[in-house]
């Protein structure tokens, strides 16, 4: 039985280290160069899986090297793979630069195979889709699928779960089919106009959402915590330095979905999803620094 269902892509990821991020125009040298497994979609489901949580996850991948990484990856970290089609095309990659002394990021992504996840694909797996406890998606595949998956799984009940990511204006019958909303702050001022950088300002973001028939807005922001509509600001977690925070947005939705295929209530899922996030910051890389449960556990005793 799948709990947590997941739309979105795989890419490969390769990631670059340095001092610093480079300028416009210049090219620096850096300390280290890897490749390992990423995509939001991706990284959500392996998060979810080794949190405790029994995902599926929905996406296309390529006939090659990457999709061969992808699938080991997949099947170590147990999640489902049954939904997950073969292209012709390539499978994605992303351009992933990292400051090695504050371990923030910027990322190119090119989508690949999973640019062409379609309605098709998701009338698929309608089954699988409605017969879940949580339904996630982002904003990495196209939006057209996001949007099916999402009417079938409000019409089913199942719990709905948007990570708007990465920034991009949206409809508002589309953000009407999310039971909850996940916008870091540069998401949410996409969404909503407004500049998040506080909890005043998180909740006046999250006023928005919410007139825009959003049930409930959570709006993530980095070492301060998370804004939740109603509750106020859970804050982050420190299970340690920061090493790198690739992913960590995709870890805390991961822990936040397996808290809420449980039926914790919203701030202790909340609180679920923090621990994860924080673990995910203290290793390199996305899928790799995802904790399983026994650590999150951890953690969440001695916090």
């Amino acid at each position: 039985m799948v709990d947590i269902v997941v739309l979105g892509v795989f890419v490969a990821d390769v990631t670059f280290r340095a001092d610093r991020m480079p300028a416009t125009g210049e090219t620096i040298l850096g300390h280290s160069f890897a490749i390992g497994p990423g995509g939001k979609g991706s990284n959500q489901a392996i998060a979810a899986a080794r949190a405790g949580g029994k995902g599926a996850l929905i996406t296309r991948v390529g006939r090659d090297d990457f999709a061969e990484m992808a699938f080991k990856t997949w099947a170590n970290a147990g999640v489902d793979t049954r939904a997950v089609t073969r292209s012709d095309t390539q499978t994605g990659a992303a351009g992933i630069m990292v400051n090695a002394q504050s371990g923030d990021n910027a990322i190119i992504i090119t989508p690949g195979a999973a640019a062409e996840i379609s309605c098709a694909d998701v009338e698929a797996q309608a089954p699988l889709i409605t017969n879940a406890k949580v339904f996630i998606t982002q904003l990495e595949q196209p939006i057209a699928a996001a949007r099916r998956a999402l009417e079938l799984a409000r019409a089913a009940g199942v719990t709905t779960i948007l990570n708007p990511a990465p920034a991009a204006p949206l409809d508002d019958d589309l953000l009407a089919l999310c039971d909850i909303v996940t916008p870091n702050e540069t998401e949410a001022h996409a969404l909503t106009g407004v500049h998040v950088h506080d909890a005043d300002s998180a909740e006046k973001a999250c006023d928005v959402l919410m007139q825009k028939g959003v049930k409930i807005p959570v709006i993530t922001m980095g070492g301060q915590g998370a804004y939740l509509q109603g509750h106020g600001m859970v804050p982050a977690v420190n299970a340690g330095a920061v090493v790198d925070t690739t992913g960590a947005g995709d870890a805390f939705n991961a822990g936040f979905a397996v808290a809420l295929a449980r039926r914790d209530e919203l701030e202790k899922a909340m609180r679920f999803g923090a621990a994860v996030a924080g673990l995910s910051v203290t290793k390199q890389g996305a899928a790799s620094s995802m904790p399983d449960a026994g650590t999150i556990a951890a953690v969440m005793g001695a916090n």
